[in-house]
């Protein structure tokens, strides 16, 4: 897929994310948490135990806090019940927004998240009204080094069952569809192959291009959805200015 990078918005969220590591942290766990209670602590027989745990470590969660993590999850998930609610809305200049969230208070989440869109010009829309715009892939994203050679990459990873290869600026982008992504990330591990990202995400179709006064409109919205403890992630179609948030 040529154009615009995958990768773009989520190293845009990242630089977010490294000043907020313990909020990161907190909702990794409870990734972890509700992987544990479907499947088990043991992420050999969980994969998606062990997805949750390459996104902690692309993270750089620490080896020990994601062990402690599992273990709480196995101790104590008995009397916690988190729901996977997604919302869809939409936000300056019509940008399409899904927000994944796992709550143990629907009510609650539900009241936060439209009074969020509300307070920075969005609106929460039906559930499809903008998912349709949206594929769910694996995405394996992984900083380019002298030590990595580009076409060694490239035919591991479509042996290994990746549907698409990038080389973009700085990184290489490799996406899988969400069944075949634990297994082509276990086979670049197994190869020494580290990440800066690795996670199954929602990918757009098209995007939509900002100028500067709504990006930043836009970027309150977001931050604030990021902000909230129920929420999990934020997928969004926008195109910020070239060089937007980079110091």
């Amino acid at each position: 897929m040529s154009g615009h990078s995958k990768w773009a918005n989520i190293k845009h969220k990242k630089g977010k994310q490294d000043a907020l590591r313990g909020k990161i942290f907190t909702k990794i766990g409870k990734e972890i948490a509700v992987a544990v209670k479907e499947g088990g602590s043991n992420p050999d027989a969980n994969s998606r135990l062990r997805d949750a745990i390459a996104k902690a470590k692309a993270n750089n969660m620490p080896s020990e806090n994601i062990q402690r993590a599992i273990k709480r999850a196995a101790g104590e998930l008995g009397s916690v019940n988190y729901e996977e609610i997604i919302y869809e809305g939409y936000g300056p200049s019509g940008v399409a927004v899904i927000v994944q969230a796992l709550t143990d208070n629907r009510n609650r989440t539900a009241g936060d998240v439209r009074h969020i869109f509300d307070k920075y010009g969005g609106n929460v829309g039906t559930p499809g009204c903008v998912s349709f715009m949206f594929e769910k892939k694996g995405l394996l994203v992984i900083e380019k080094s002298d030590s990595i050679d580009e076409d060694e990459l490239m035919m591991m990873a479509l042996d290994a069952g990746a549907e698409d290869f990038e080389s973009d600026d700085d990184v290489y982008e490799i996406t899988t569809s969400p069944e075949d992504f634990s297994a082509v990330r276990e086979a670049l591990e197994a190869n020494g192959i580290e990440f800066a990202s690795a996670e199954v995400t929602m990918i757009p179709g098209t995007t939509v291009s900002l100028d500067e006064e709504t990006a930043a409109k836009f970027e309150k919205l977001i931050d604030a959805l990021e902000d909230n403890d129920d929420v999990q992630n934020v997928y969004h179609n926008a195109e910020f200015p070239e060089g937007w948030g980079e110091e």
